[in-house]
């Protein structure tokens, strides 16, 4: 018996069975410092990246990010009907997880410049006279981050 064991693990290991890619959840939290900063770049696709994990929070859990997020904080969420809420939760979750790791100082530029690229992202689909008005909003929070955040 204790050879057919050892015969099946031998098998098994031999053909991959029971040795699966790794799933966030199972991923090594060594990774942490690598998995925020592909979600706090200025692109559309670590947004995106960002965004996918935001709504798969449970598959990340061994990371304990943190989450929280008062969105754009005593500014308006969606200021004259332009959606940035989600741009600031992307800023929050930021500048919470950097501030926990103790590297905020280091990645407050990028962060502030991630979230004025996300407001341009939300505001270009607009018309010429309400994306420039989105856009003239985009840079007073990109302002207000930058100087007071």
């Amino acid at each position: 018996m204790r050879r057919l064991s050892t015969a099946l693990a031998a098998t098994a290991m031999t053909i991959g069975v029971g040795v699966g890619v790794a799933t966030p959840v199972q991923a090594a939290p060594a990774d942490k410092p690598q998995v925020l900063s592909s979600w706090t770049q200025t692109s559309a696709a670590s947004y995106n990246a960002w965004w996918s994990a935001r709504q798969n929070q449970g598959n990340w859990a061994a990371y304990n990010f943190d989450w929280s997020t008062d969105y754009c904080s005593s500014s308006p969420d969606n200021p004259l009907g332009f959606p940035f809420q989600n741009s600031c939760a992307r800023h929050d979750f930021g500048y919470r997880n950097y501030k926990a790791a103790g590297t905020f100082a280091a990645n407050k530029p990028r962060l502030d410049s991630a979230l004025y690229e996300d407001l341009k992202r939300v505001c270009a689909p607009y018309g010429a006279v309400a994306r420039a008005t989105c856009n003239s909003t985009a840079w007073t929070y990109y302002q207000a981050v930058k100087l007071l955040g």
